[in-house]
């Protein structure tokens, strides 16, 4: 058996896979029906959504297979996003890579494999779209551009999740993933606070200095978000000028002290020549632990709140000197 590789880019492959906030999270419908229409179009039992994890290769959809992960180090999958192209084994008996892999040589004893990179990021492969089967078949033309266009299209899903301009996750993907953080947060005993932060003066920026400049803020912003807060935190742009934080065991107190941090960092971009604009954000922080069992709205409505309430002062005294 062949261990498939390690892409040359493969530290900021897996950070790309990491900001999609995707690995782990329940089924969706969204998948699930690429996965039924892939086995039924092809006439195959197992579909795949397959993202290629550091360790491991999870599945975000996956029709006809039980098992939600395998290793790594036996997937077809991960030589997969070693390719550009389709990636077609019509027998994997016969191929040196593959004739005595666990799952070839044992059950579920595969035999036909046919799988496409997916990459919707910045070129980077995350996984694969694929489709198997326990009897070795013949893959034509027309296959294999039926399954590249299937791709795409499942490519294109996985970044509803991500904001297209700071590569936060977006508001459709901290919904989805925050009432389960919470959830699980709960059962635990675990707190979770929320920060709720909006940019000071933003309009200002974009009609000062045109929307270009506006997007660069909103750029720098965002890094320094990533700078402060954990790989395990949720942050999501929620549209505009608007920001969300989820953090897992977090006091309220231990969030204000990344606030403050983040003031930091945005200090030292204001001090930058090359940015004409200064940047400043008002907040709302909000712990678990203030409510019995929390409901995800619950906790943003009074952060959103105590946001509004910082904030409008703010406003007060910007118009007087306006």
């Amino acid at each position: 058996m062949k261990t498939p590789p390690r892409p040359i880019n493969e530290i900021s492959r897996l950070e790309t896979l990491q900001s999609l906030k995707i690995l782990d999270t329940p089924p969706e419908e969204r998948f699930d029906r690429y996965t039924r229409l892939a086995s039924s179009i092809f006439d195959v039992p197992i579909a795949l959504v397959s993202l290629v994890d550091s360790h491991r290769q999870w599945f975000k959809s996956s029709c006809g297979l039980d098992v939600s992960e395998t290793p790594r180090s036996v997937s077809v999958c991960g030589h997969v996003i070693n390719q550009n192209d389709i990636f077609v084994v019509e027998d994997l008996t016969k191929d040196d890579r593959f004739f005595d892999n666990p799952l070839v040589s044992n059950d579920p004893k595969l035999r036909f494999y046919a799988g496409v990179p997916l990459q919707p990021l910045n070129g980077y492969k995350l996984g694969s779209f694929c489709v198997l089967d326990y009897e070795p078949r013949s893959f034509t033309d027309k296959d294999r551009k039926d399954l590249l266009d299937l791709a795409s299209m499942v490519s294109d899903e996985l970044v509803l999740y991500v904001d297209e301009l700071t590569g936060l996750t977006n508001r459709r993907g901290f919904n989805m993933i925050a009432q389960t953080v919470l959830s699980a947060a709960h059962r635990s005993k675990n707190i979770v606070s929320v920060v709720m932060l909006d940019m000071d003066h933003f309009k200002y920026i974009n009609d000062q200095f045109g929307h270009i400049a506006g997007d660069r803020a909103l750029k720098i912003f965002a890094d320094c978000m990533t700078q402060v807060f954990r790989e395990s935190d949720v942050i999501s742009r929620f549209g505009g000028d608007e920001f969300c934080v989820l953090l897992s065991n977090t006091s309220k107190q231990d969030a204000v002290t990344g606030l403050e941090r983040l003031r930091e960092l945005l200090d030292e971009a204001n001090a930058n020549p090359q940015n004409e604009f200064q940047l400043a954000f008002s907040a709302g922080v909000v712990e678990s632990g203030m409510f019995g069992a929390p409901s995800i709205e619950n906790l943003m409505s009074e952060a959103d709140r105590l946001l509004y309430a910082e904030k409008s002062p703010k406003q007060k005294m910007t118009q007087s000197i306006l």
